[in-house]
Parts: C-alpha cells; structure tokens; sequence
C-alpha cells in the first residue's frame, strides 16, 4: 500500500464508499477484516459496512499482542510481543473485498497491518510477503502458486461435542464418500464459486471423512489470501449442513493426517521455466535452482509450514507426507514432488509441489520462506541432487546416506533450530520476525512438553 498520505487516505475512503454502497445493494451489514498470525489461526475484526470507508481510510485498531497468540490463545506475556502497550491498525485490501456466499449478510477483505504512524508493521506476514514478491519481480521473475486443501468432515456427538466422529466411513477416494455428502460437497463447490474461487478439483481423500479440494494457480499474495477465503467458505458449508471442520494436521493420533501441499512455477516473460530446458525431465537452468533452493532449505522451512506440535504427528515416513528430503518425478512420498503434466501441456503445467508442508501454517508465511528459499537457489545457481523414484524409506540407511536423503526435522524443536542458523531466512524475514515465529513455536512445544498424541491431537483439531 502507498504512504498514507491525506490524499491517498481520502481516495481509499471514497472508493472504499462506492464498495459499500455496492455491499448495501447487496444486502451485506459487515465487513470481516482478516489477518493470520503467527500460530496459523485466522483472526478477525469487522466493521459495519457505512463505517467501511473510515476503516479504509485510517484502519481498524488491533494489538501487536496478536503476535504473540498460541494455538489456544495464551499469549507468550514475556516476549516483547506480547505485552499490552500499542496498537495497530488494519487496513483492508480494497481489491480483495470479496462478498461470502455462505455467510448471509457478511463480505471479506484480507488486511495489512501497519503502525499507528502509517509505517509497515514488521512482523506482518502478507506485507512480508508482497515486499518478498514485489523484490522478485524486480528480478524479472514471477510465481505462480497454489495451496491444496485437506479436511476431515466431523459429525458432532452430542455426548462429546469436540470428538472426531468421521462423517462417512466410505471407501478411500470412493464414490460413495461423495453420495453420502453429495449436498454438502455441492454446496462447498457453489459457494467457492460464488465466492468467485476457481475449484479445478474436488475428491474424496484417504482419510475417513477425509476430502481434498484444488484451486487455480495465481500470484502468491492472492494465493495466500485465496487459502483463508477458502477455508472460512468450507468451514460455513459444514456448519450449515451440521458438520464440522478439521483442517488442523490430525484429526486423530492415529490417522494420515491433513497436508497443505503448496504448488509452485517460476515464469519470465510468460515462459515456464519448470519446463523446456535441459535439465532434469526438461527444467530450465533457473527452475532448477529455484527447486534446489527450497530443497536445500527446506529443513528450516519447516518451522513455517509444519508449524505445530503436531505437525509433527503428521510428517512421517511411509505415509505421503514427505518426510525425507528429497525429491523426485511424481513421487508422493518425496518432500518436493516434480510434476510435469501430460504430454502435450508441460510447458503449462510443470511445477513443483512441497508435499511435508501442513493446513496449520500460516498461508503468507509459508510462501515467503519458500520464495526467499528458491531465490536464494536461483541466484547460487543452485543444482538437483539425483531425484529419487520410490519411497526412500525403503531404502538402505546407507544408500541413503551416500545419496544425502536425509529426514527431515521429527519435530518442532529441531525445525526451530534449524530455522534460527538458517541465514537466508533470516535476511528476507527479519530479526524481529524470525524471533518472534521462534518464541511461539517454543511456546507450543513448551505447551505440549508433557502431552500424549492424543492429547496433543485433541487441543490442536480444531484451532485452524
């Protein structure tokens, strides 16, 4: 967003005034204005839609304390984050207003949170990453990018409201599933679309009452924000149908769990370049470096897209979560998948897929790390290792070795560490940020130091 000048305050609150005329039209009362902390969860001020324009003008006031939010809303008081002094202000993307066809009444706009003085704010994850994205188009590059969706449906028990009660027990990827909730699913679908998301895909899981839905690639801020509009449209679905949501990483100790696989293609002057060069299965020269740069760093990018205690339940050997760091064509047992398409549109469809991230992470986040990560690569000139073909758990430990196919991270303490040494995260994100997203990673794990899975599963189900 510009400086905040009093004429650039003064245009936003008369366009801002135009919108909320539209919105009246329409029937909408409020405008739910979010922003994704730190631990993943989605919070949300709202503002009437005839005081829209003074929002948009001067922001909707917020804590800086948010920062500082655990997943079940304690507040890390000892951290310079989290004290009570200060505030922020919202201001919502007035290109991004979107009206929620599955909340009567309500429309949506993702927020950039800057200080009371019209300053960024420096621990705000979407200004981060449009800084992050704007530095790379400076570079003549661009990024096409997509998040899909893993849910678990839950019919609440009256006796145990918080159960998981899987909402159908049908067969994996089965027809079945999707008669069984074929009004659900429908309305999932209409509403996303009226939402104006464009589904390419939506199935039956693995997962009891699991489902999986795919969006169309765009820029990673849209991207991003596209992932919360998503979630919430799901999440009101469920509620209307009397079911619920999981979106965190287990709904059960003892499932497969629910990934948040990130798609990513690097393009320069309309060209992809994860396609028609020489290098592996036809990649260019710098979409090899770009891959190579999250694969390199991808450890320490774990800290922002596996970012719970029990993501950590979730990325396990054997059981596509991609948990050793490697990477292979169509190879869902890799952390980094290459997927080239059919013959005939690779030049369009080539890209790679970070399979070990989770639904807990922090949408921005997640793809600013991965974005500095591959840029650190491109700029390196960094190279694959040979792909991997196969689960490389299977593998000898010492083939392994020899092939430097590592594990990755087993937990958040170890993901944590590697995030803090890692010196190219650092730079892109910021001393203030990264020590922050460390203290409240230390802060959960410290939550959970005593915890069972199943405890852990069970405070962490329905935070996201």
């Amino acid at each position: 967003m510009e400086n905040l000048t009093a004429e650039r305050r003064h245009h936003r609150a008369e366009r801002a005034g135009t919108i909320g005329a539209e919105l009246s039209a329409r029937d909408i009362i409020a405008v739910a204005v979010t922003w994704v902390d730190t631990s993943g969860i989605t919070r949300v001020k709202a503002v009437p839609v005839q005081r829209f324009p003074h929002a948009a003008a001067w922001g909707v006031g917020a804590a800086p304390v948010f920062d500082a939010f655990l997943l079940d809303d304690s507040i890390l008081t000892e951290h310079f984050a989290g004290g009570p002094t200060g505030d922020l202000r919202l201001y919502p993307d007035l290109d991004r207003v979107t009206v929620l066809a599955a909340l009567p009444g309500w429309a949506w706009a993702p927020a950039d949170r800057y200080t009371q003085s019209g300053t960024a704010h420096p621990r705000d994850s979407r200004l981060l990453l449009r800084r992050l994205v704007d530095e790379f188009g400076v570079d003549g590059w661009t990024l096409r990018t997509a998040i899909e969706f893993e849910w678990n449906v839950s019919r609440p028990d009256p006796g145990d409201p918080d159960r998981f009660r899987p909402a159908t027990t049908a067969p994996a990827y089965g027809m079945a599933r999707l008669g069984e909730l074929s009004g659900y699913l429908r309305d999932v679908v209409s509403l996303l679309r009226d939402s104006g998301v464009a589904v390419e895909q939506i199935h039956p899981e693995y997962e009891q009452g699991q489902f999986e839905l795919s969006v169309a690639a765009s820029d990673p801020v849209r991207t991003a924000d596209t992932a919360v509009l998503v979630r919430e449209v799901i999440r009101a679905a469920g509620t209307a149908h009397g079911l619920r949501s999981v979106f965190g990483p287990m709904a059960a100790a003892d499932v497969v769990g629910n990934g948040g696989h990130i798609h990513l293609s690097l393009w320069r002057e309309g060209v992809n370049q994860m396609s028609g060069g020489s290098g592996p299965f036809g990649i260019t020269t710098a979409g090899q470096g770009f891959a190579a740069g999250v694969l390199e760093h991808l450890p320490a990018l774990l800290a922002l897209g596996c970012p719970s205690v029990a993501s950590y339940l979730r990325l396990r050997p054997s059981a596509w979560a991609g948990a050793y760091r490697c990477w292979g064509l169509e190879n869902r047992e890799a952390a980094l998948r290459y997927i080239s398409g059919s013959v005939g549109e690779h030049e369009h469809a080539g890209n790679i897929e970070v399979k070990a991230f989770d639904s807990a992470a922090n949408p921005y986040l997640a793809l600013a790390g991965l974005l500095a990560a591959g840029r650190a690569g491109i700029h390196g000139e960094a190279v694959l290792p040979e792909p991997v073909a196969g689960d490389p758990d299977r593998l000898a430990p010492e083939t392994r070795a020899a092939r430097g196919i590592d594990p990755l991270p087993g937990s958040l303490a170890d993901a944590v560490a590697a995030f803090e040494s890692d010196a190219v995260l650092g730079a892109a994100l910021g001393a203030e940020l990264v020590d922050t997203i460390a203290a409240v990673r230390r802060g959960e794990i410290a939550l959970f130091a005593d915890a069972t899975p199943e405890q852990i599963t069970a405070a962490s189900r329905w935070r996201y």
